[in-house]
């Protein structure tokens, strides 16, 4: 295969699937197949065999006239100005998006016959779909590289606030800091390695027990999050104390953890501002206004009546009110905090005040005018001799990490074909639901196991594309009868299950035979066929007294054979 134009434009990483497609089109129609792909400066021109420079110019004539036309995708047109050597042209397109052409080239004029237009236009949908694929790579390596500059300029934003983000992985022990994280103890870029066992020399000594055991505690699913306060030593020697926190985002199918990510942050000026808090307003005003995030002093007397005794300028950019109107109105906070989050924003502060305990809480506070954003809030509490509980602390802006962590939790518990819940998740979801009934065994639920019949024959006639298109189409129908309480997952191949919350037999009876009614009433369109799906249902109810979810799982599978075995588009329960 020769790429004749733009020497400067990338090799795709699906030139090898071109070739071998070019090829096969160039012997079954034996003629010469050049696909092309990309616009202008940016064109690339494959081809089966050697082009000549009449040949390739005719090509280029014809796209350069077909991208000026905007030819529709499927649309089988002869360019204008064609030599008779063009003998056919299929642009590519896709989601109004042109992704290229291609062409069929011959020594002498030739008309194809209706069985040769089929055969080009299976060719083309087969080229279109790998082009497609580029394109979506490429705008997926786009969006990296917009995630990435978006966590540069977050880095460059945290620079200055003393907080830093890490990456562990944990079954290598190797461990990635921010360049943020390593400003933090005075480190250039290259001056810290990789290596989880270094990390532990940086940590004081008094405090590396500590640190230990609460990492494991995590790692062993003992704690939801790690979080510790610890010393860590600078490069000049010196050390900070830090607030490092972080969530073990994925572990493989035995739970043992493989990725960590956290963050660490500079809390030596929050202890030394807690120690120093008799000082002078005018002191105070000085530093914590340099500081990113909303610095706060917040009292509340023995009889309930709370306000807040000081708040740095930040509290504009991170909630959008002003110091003066904290200071003047307390309840002005708790009054823009998302109302879900609202309660338990209360509450966090009576427990503290309560146990004395640190408080520590994130939430979302919505100011008037803004959009919704994820406050972290860190105060430790003093009891004052007066019966009344002073917290000094701190609000910061922690948006893009919760965006972060939510896009993390999404890749790791939904499956990316169907936007169902992955295996993993279900399970999860599964084993609450027993938990549920375990507590309250006079409540119900069933649990449903789907197979999609003939699943095999659809791949192997229409191919994979199809065969992914009935999967998310079962997987729309499966999602548009659920309720909020109930819970579908696609627990591999065509294979899918769904937990009934609250449901009998007859209620899970019912729902499968909708499952099956709308199968057969809404068909997959391709290539001008319509394709009727049918799905074979197995049910079992889940039983308070069912050992693990597995048993209950078993059970379903039986029934799940015994109606492939009866004929399938059958729905049996055991």
């Amino acid at each position: 295969m020769q790429p004749l134009c733009s020497t400067n434009v990338s090799i795709s990483a699906n030139d090898e699937r071109f070739d071998g497609l070019l090829r096969l089109i160039g012997r079954h129609f034996a003629l010469t197949a050049v696909l092309v792909t990309g616009t202008e400066s940016a064109r690339r021109i494959l081809a089966s065999a050697a082009l000549g420079e009449l040949q390739r110019a005719q090509i280029v004539e014809a796209e350069d006239a077909s991208e000026t036309l905007h030819p529709g995708p499927g649309q089988q047109t002869s360019p204008p100005g064609s030599s008779p050597q063009l003998i056919a042209h299929y642009p590519l397109a896709s989601q109004g998006r042109r992704l290229g052409a291609l062409y069929l080239l011959d020594s002498r004029p030739r008309e194809l016959d209706a069985g040769q237009r089929q055969a080009l236009q299976d060719f083309a949908t087969l080229a279109l779909d790998l082009l497609t694929r580029e394109a979506d790579d490429a705008q997926q390596r786009h969006e990296i590289a917009a995630l990435r500059e978006s966590e540069r300029r977050m880095a460059l934003a945290i620079a200055g606030s003393g907080t830093g983000i890490w990456d562990r992985n944990v079954a290598t022990g190797e461990i990635h800091y921010s360049s943020g994280w390593k400003a933090l103890l005075g480190y250039a870029e290259h001056e810290i390695g990789n290596r989880i066992e270094e990390s532990y020399t940086r940590v004081h000594p008094a405090d590396l027990d500590y640190v230990r055991a609460t990492i494991q505690a995590h790692l062993d699913q003992r704690t939801a999050a790690y979080e510790v306060e610890h010393r860590l030593r600078c490069r000049d020697g010196q050390y900070k104390w830090v607030c490092s926190r972080g969530k073990v985002v994925e572990r493989d199918k035995q739970g043992r953890p493989l990725r960590m990510i956290g963050t660490t942050t500079d809390i030596t000026a929050m202890r030394r501002l807690s120690e120093q808090v008799q000082q002078s307003v005018a002191l105070m005003t000085d530093l914590t206004n340099e500081i990113p995030g909303m610095v706060f002093q917040y009292r509340r007397q023995a009889g309930g009546a709370a306000a807040f005794t000081y708040v740095s300028a930040g509290a504009q950019a991170v909630c959008g009110l002003s110091a003066m109107q904290l200071m003047e109105d307390a309840q002005a906070l708790a009054n823009i905090v998302h109302p879900d989050d609202r309660q338990a924003f209360i509450d966090s502060f009576a427990r503290s005040a309560e146990d004395l305990l640190p408080w520590h809480l994130e939430f979302r506070v919505q100011a008037p005018g803004r959009e919704i954003t994820w406050c972290q809030g860190e105060a430790r509490p003093r009891r004052e001799e007066n019966g009344s509980v002073t917290w000094y602390g701190f609000l910061t802006d922690v948006t893009e990490r919760k965006q972060i962590e939510a896009e993390l939790q999404a890749f790791a518990t939904t499956d990316f074909l169907t936007q169902l819940a992955n295996r993993r998740h279900f399970m999860r979801q599964l084993e609450a639901e027993l938990a549920r009934l375990q507590r309250n065994p006079e409540q119900s639920a069933a649990i449903l196991m789907f197979d999609l019949d003939y699943f095999k024959t659809i791949n192997d006639r229409w191919g994979h594309n199809v065969g992914d298109q009935a999967l998310r189409h079962f997987a729309g129908i499966l999602r548009s009868q659920l309720r909020k309480t109930d819970t579908a997952g696609r627990l591999g191949g065509e294979e899918f299950a769904v937990v009934l919350s609250e449901a009998n037999l007859d209620k899970a009876m019912h729902f499968a035979t909708r499952i099956q009614q709308e199968l057969a009433r809404a068909a997959i369109q391709h290539a001008g066929e319509s394709i009727y799906l049918a799905v074979s249902v197995g049910i079992s109810l889940l039983d308070a007294g069912d050992a693990s979810v597995e048993a209950a799982l078993s059970r379903s599978d039986i029934a799940l054979y015994c109606a492939k075995r009866g004929g399938r588009n059958r729905i049996e329960h055991h």
